[in-house]
C-alpha cells in the first residue's frame, strides 16, 4: 500500500511538474509571441517614420526649388522688361533722330528752293554748244577734216 500511495504521489508529483512546465512553456511561447508583435510595431512605427522624415525632406527640398525657380523666373521676367524698355528707348531716339534730319533736310530744301529763285538764269548756250563755245574735241575734229 504504501508503495501504491508513493507511487501515486510520485504520479501526481510528475504530472503536476508537466502541468507547471506546460504552463511555463505556454508563458514563454506567449511572451515570445508579445516581443516578436512588439518588435514587428517597433520597426514599423520606425519605417513609418523614417519615411514621413523623407517625404518632409522631399517636400523642403521641392519648396526650396520652387523658390529659386520663382526668384529665377522674376529675375528673368525683370531682365527682358529692362530689355523691351531699352529698345523701345533706343526705337525712340531713332524716330527722334530721322524726325530730326527730316526737319533739317525740308528746312535745307525750303532754303535752297528760296535761293534758287532769287538766283539769275545762266545764259542760253548758243548753237547747242555749252557756254556758247565749241568744245576742245570737236574743235580738234574740226581741224582735221579741214
Amino acid at each position: 500500500m504504501n508503495k501504491q500511495i508513493e507511487k501515486m504521489k510520485q504520479n501526481q508529483e510528475c504530472e503536476r511538474r508537466k502541468r507547471i512546465a506546460e504552463e511555463k512553456h505556454k508563458e514563454w511561447v506567449q511572451k515570445k509571441r508579445e516581443e516578436e508583435r512588439r518588435e514587428r510595431k517597433r520597426k514599423l512605427s520606425e519605417e513609418m517614420v523614417k519615411k514621413a522624415t523623407r517625404e518632409l525632406e522631399k517636400m523642403q527640398l521641392q519648396e526650396k526649388a520652387d523658390v529659386k525657380y520663382k526668384e529665377w523666373l522674376k529675375k528673368k521676367r525683370a531682365e527682358e522688361a529692362e530689355k523691351k524698355k531699352k529698345e523701345k528707348e533706343k526705337e525712340k531716339e531713332r524716330e527722334a533722330e530721322l524726325h530730326e534730319k527730316r526737319t533739317r533736310s525740308e528746312k535745307i530744301f525750303k532754303e535752297w528752293l528760296q535761293n534758287s529763285r532769287n538766283k539769275p538764269l545762266p545764259a542760253l548756250n548758243s548753237y547747242g554748244f555749252p557756254h556758247g563755245k565749241s568744245t576742245g574735241l570737236y574743235v580738234q575734229y574740226t581741224n582735221m577734216t579741214s
